[in-house]
């Protein structure tokens, strides 16, 4: 009977080594997997990251080119002849009168030329 209880213990003690092997092996395979798991979760987090970047860099162009302005030239040139109160030749560097026909007459003397 003693020596079947010693077989018993001996049993229960190779079980529960092999429990405890199994734990071990079980346990870093676990922390391995939990570690590319992880990995792959940062991969996937960084992946949606640049994709959220380049939807509001997409969505910033198009605003951008939907706000684009073209420049109003009748009344710009409306408001021009109102505040200087001449017609087609006046600008704003010449006034209403424009330029003076006698200034661009040739012929003459002068410094630069006969």
């Amino acid at each position: 009977m003693a020596a079947l209880s010693t077989i018993f213990a001996g049993i229960a003690a190779g079980a529960a080594a092999a429990g405890a092997g199994y734990a071990i092996s079980a346990g870093q395979s676990g922390a391995a997997m939990q570690k590319k798991a992880m990995k792959q979760q940062q991969e996937a987090q960084s992946a949606a990251s640049a994709a959220a970047r380049s939807q509001q860099r997409r969505s910033q162009q198009a605003m951008a080119a939907a706000n684009r302005q073209e420049p109003a030239v009748a009344d710009i040139m409306g408001r021009a002849a109102a505040e200087m109160g001449g017609g087609p030749s006046s600008t704003m560097l010449t006034g209403p009168m424009g330029v003076n026909p006698q200034d661009l007459q040739l012929g003459r003397t002068s410094l630069l030329g006969g």
